[in-house]
């Protein structure tokens, strides 16, 4: 696996890396409060900008203090939760939400605490499938039966997937990637998605030069209130 697609969490507990991904989960965990987050969306601005590695690796830490965590590949274009976990992607998403299997059977165990349901076999019509009442029957259940449910869903500005699926989360994160995107392309995309009246828990910026440890890449997280994103 190359260091884009890593689990740095798990691989390399003691690197800067993890150690951001664990502040990352203690700054959400301390987001909101007064209600707990039962499911997290993560989506990005435009493509390639680390969503999938960043959602996988906080699925992972969050197993890592006792929780039962789900992660969901909802990128029913450009999966690729299955090759950060080394899963197979034959059932997943796709099965559940046309009803070719019970959700149950689509769920593969990865590392301790953590449950992944992949993509599944890419669809003809990825909105219709997310914006279905079996889509909302699934997150349901998985609410009750898991104690967070994390969402990997294909980037904003592109088409309409994370905006379906984020009123149906308990909030969002937007992963940034430096050096890959534009200040006004993530600014739309922040829009666009607090025009669904979802709640943007914050942003996580991804590759950030850390220069200290020659480390590749370092994830840190920042509140909603920075306009420098």
């Amino acid at each position: 696996m190359d260091n884009t697609r890593r689990l740095v969490v798990q691989d390399d507990p003691k690197s800067v890396g993890s150690e951001a991904f664990r502040t990352l989960r203690t700054n959400l965990q301390y987001t909101s409060p007064d209600s707990q987050l039962h499911t997290v969306l993560f989506t990005s601005a435009v493509p390639g900008e680390g969503k999938s590695v960043v959602s996988s690796n906080l699925a992972v830490s969050l197993a890592q203090v006792g929780k039962n965590i789900i992660l969901i590949d909802c990128d029913l274009r450009k999966p690729v939760v299955h090759k950060i976990f080394g899963l197979n992607n034959i059932t997943g998403l796709t099965n559940i939400l046309t009803g070719q299997v019970d959700y149950k059977e689509a769920i593969q165990k990865t590392a301790p605490g953590v449950s992944v349901i992949t993509s599944g076999p890419i669809p003809p019509n990825p909105a219709e499938l997310l914006q279905s009442k079996n889509m909302r029957n699934l997150l349901t259940q998985l609410n009750d039966e898991f104690d967070q449910v994390v969402l990997d869903v294909a980037p904003v500005l592109p088409i309409a997937d994370a905006l379906i699926l984020a009123p149906y989360s308990d909030g969002v994160v937007l992963v940034v990637g430096v050096n890959q995107v534009s200040k006004d392309f993530v600014l739309r995309a922040k829009d666009l998605l607090e025009n669904t009246n979802s709640s943007i828990l914050g942003v996580v910026l991804n590759r950030v030069k850390y220069s200290k440890t020659g480390e590749q890449y370092y994830y840190n997280y920042y509140s909603q209130g920075h306009d420098d994103a």
